[in-house]
């Protein structure tokens, strides 16, 4: 085996991408550059990371700047996705982080023609069924998987706005257009966009917690 064989061997990141910050323990040890990302410091004065201030502030966003996301952020974002709870914790979706202008175009055309949907970072969030494995009958896996990437795109798009960020929720897609356009056989459940705002939007009203709430 080649020294570059090997070394890919040892990756516990994908090829293409590489984490601002490598983890300081041996990276065999489980979990090891999930901790590093999660609990590394902040430096950024405008990072809130009081999670009831986030629910609350959280806009989407349809216009975005050009500045670019910072990777420490993006590392952030896609590390607080892999905590979301799933079911019998097997983690039944897949996130392709797509950085080719080009397949962002063909994800705009599989958006309905979104022109948000290109924006400077782009997640596909994918059910995968197969990882789920408990008894049960393959609709009811569909399901708990379809449920797993729904849970880890919100856990990012809530980061996301913890760091400054805004971003908007695509779930009008193609589902085959966008299986094309990212190269799998995986289910789609969402495009996640982000990106730094071109302004601020202000609190949108809610409806009242009377008509939210049923108690039965």
């Amino acid at each position: 085996m080649s020294k570059t064989e090997d070394s890919d061997e040892k990756r516990i990141w994908p090829k293409d991408y590489t984490p601002s910050q490598e983890p300081t323990v041996d990276s065999n040890f489980r979990n090891a550059i999930l901790n590093s990302i999660l609990t590394s410091k902040i430096a950024d004065e405008q990072v809130n990371t009081d999670l009831f201030y986030v629910m609350s502030t959280r806009r989407s966003t349809r216009k975005f700047s050009p500045r670019p996301v910072e990777q420490w952020k993006i590392d952030k974002i896609l590390a607080s996705a892999d905590t979301a709870p799933t079911a019998g914790n097997f983690q039944g979706f897949e996130i392709f982080y797509v950085k080719d202008p080009k397949v962002k175009e063909k994800l705009v055309l599989a958006a309905n023609n979104q022109p948000y949907v290109n924006t400077p970072v782009v997640l596909v969030f994918c059910s995968n069924p197969e990882r789920v494995k408990l008894n049960f009958p393959q609709e009811i896996l569909a399901k708990f998987s379809i449920q797993d990437a729904t849970l880890a795109a919100a856990y990012s798009q809530l980061t996301a706005s913890a760091l400054g960020l805004s971003s908007i929720w695509i779930g009008l897609i193609d589902e085959e257009k966008v299986k094309e356009a990212i190269g799998t056989n995986l289910r789609p459940s969402s495009l996640l966009c982000i990106g730094y705002p071109s302004q601020k939007r202000g609190p949108k009203s809610r409806r009242n917690l009377k008509d939210l709430i049923h108690v039965v």
